[in-house]
Order: C-alpha cells, then sequence, then structure tokens
C-alpha cells in the first residue's frame, strides 16, 4: 500500500519518514496542493531500483543482439568467460 503524505510533512515529521522508508524500503510519495509531487526511498532502496534498473537494460541490450546474430553460449561457457575475466 502507498504512503500518501503531504509535501509539509517531510519538515514537520522528517524523522517519522526516515524511519518509515527504511522500515519498509518502499517510497513515501507527498502531494503539493492535492497533487502529486515528489517520492523519497531509503538509499538502500534507490540503490536496488538503480541496480534492477541497469539489471534490466542490460538484459534487453542482450535479447536485442540476440536478434540479430546466430552465435550462442553454453553456460559452461559464459561461467568460463566470467571466472577467465575476474581472474584477470
Amino acid at each position: 500500500m502507498n504512503t500518501i503524505r503531504p509535501v509539509s510533512d517531510l519538515r514537520n515529521n522528517f524523522t517519522e519518514i526516515s524511519k518509515i522508508v527504511h522500515e519498509t524500503a518502499q517510497p513515501v510519495f507527498f502531494t503539493k496542493n492535492g497533487y502529486r509531487d515528489i517520492v523519497v526511498l531509503s538509499m538502500e532502496a534507490y540503490q536496488n531500483l538503480q541496480f534492477e534498473s541497469e539489471v534490466y537494460f542490460k538484459l534487453l541490450e542482450a535479447e536485442r543482439e540476440a536478434e540479430h546474430t546466430n552465435t550462442r553460449f553454453s553456460s559452461k561457457e559464459v561461467l568460463k568467460a566470467m571466472q577467465k575475466a575476474i581472474e584477470g
């Protein structure tokens, strides 16, 4: 369930809002004059969102590349290449 609060709560109840976003890992939505205005997330939730977005776009890029080539790799080949890249 979305938490929606007036933007004035940022000033008046910051500690409570901070606690909510950290404990729930969910955003708190704020309105200004009854309209959507801003969203507040914990840093951890924001970083997770960024990571998921990066993974999504990498997968989308891989799908597009796969449409234009017939080259495929087995999971063993991929794992071996990853280990080689990690080792240097």
